[in-house]
């Protein structure tokens, strides 16, 4: 096989799997040269790296969805613009309480809770049986924000546990790995829908509160999706920072509008 044939292999094995962002080993193996070899040949070949050449696909298609009119979102999810990032490599699920257990104030369940220090300051996290039921950051008040958590929860057995604590939120923030993440969370069905919607935004992607709320199947709601989305009781892993004002604005957060910013600086330079 000649230079030219490896490369336009690469072209078109890139060209028909840019939905999954293949690295360079994987393409090198394709066409059957090392890694190094292969990114100084197409370089050559193509004027650009193979990574920047995958960009340009990528960029294209999206474009091309957009003109036809898909969402902002969908045309990103849609292209691969998720790509390799950490967060989004993440399998998070969303498990409900049940009405039951929303009107007994969580009654007969055991809540494993404490704080912890995160790259964003601290934190309080709790978990159930059935998964993470809470992640908020403050910057003082700890006392303050228990009591608001526990009050949520009024009728569930709290049992503190710092070390357990602070295992998670390393391993939320701070390793490589992909964990499963099982959430547990109180919320109407239509409060659901939108979160559902923010686990489908790539981290360094910023989405209005229209496009989040066509998203979970009610594109005049963009007020009550704003609600939902500032209802989120478990920070960073439902990813309402991602959200910003149809002008262009970060817009309110929660847990602050600093922490905001930090919080999409954090995940652009990741």
């Amino acid at each position: 096989m000649s230079d030219y044939e490896r490369i336009a292999a690469a072209i078109r094995f890139l060209d028909e799997h840019r939905g999954e962002q293949p690295d360079l080993a994987r393409v090198a193996a394709e066409i059957g040269l090392s890694p190094g070899h292969f990114h100084r040949l197409f370089t050559k070949w193509a004027g650009a790296t193979p990574k920047d050449f995958l960009q340009c696909l990528t960029l294209a298609d999206a474009r091309e969805r957009l003109r036809k009119g898909e969402s902002v979102l969908a045309s990103s999810l849609d292209s691969g613009l998720s790509g390799p990032g950490r967060l989004h490599d993440l399998c998070v699920t969303l498990e409900a309480a049940t009405p039951g257990e929303i009107k007994s104030g969580g009654a007969g369940l055991n809540i494993r809770f404490g704080t912890a220090d995160s790259p964003f300051g601290r934190c309080l996290i709790a978990e159930t049986q059935r998964g993470i039921c809470h992640l908020s950051f403050f910057d003082e008040n700890e006392e303050k924000e228990l009591q608001q958590f526990q009050s949520e929860w009024r009728n569930a057995l709290f049992t503190r546990d710092q070390a357990q604590a602070a295992e998670l939120v390393n391993h939320i923030f701070e390793t490589n790995d992909s964990p499963t993440w099982k959430l547990h969370i109180r919320g109407t069905p239509f409060q659901l829908r939108v979160w559902r919607a923010l686990l489908e935004i790539p981290p360094g992607t910023l989405v209005s509160y229209g496009t989040i709320a066509r998203a979970a199947g009610n594109p005049q709601a963009a007020r009550a999706t704003g609600s939902a989305v500032g209802s989120n009781d478990i920070s960073f892993l439902i990813p309402c920072h991602r959200v910003i004002r149809e002008t262009g604005v970060c817009g309110h957060y929660r847990w602050g509008a600093v922490r905001k910013r930090a919080i999409l600086a954090w995940e652009g330079a990741k």
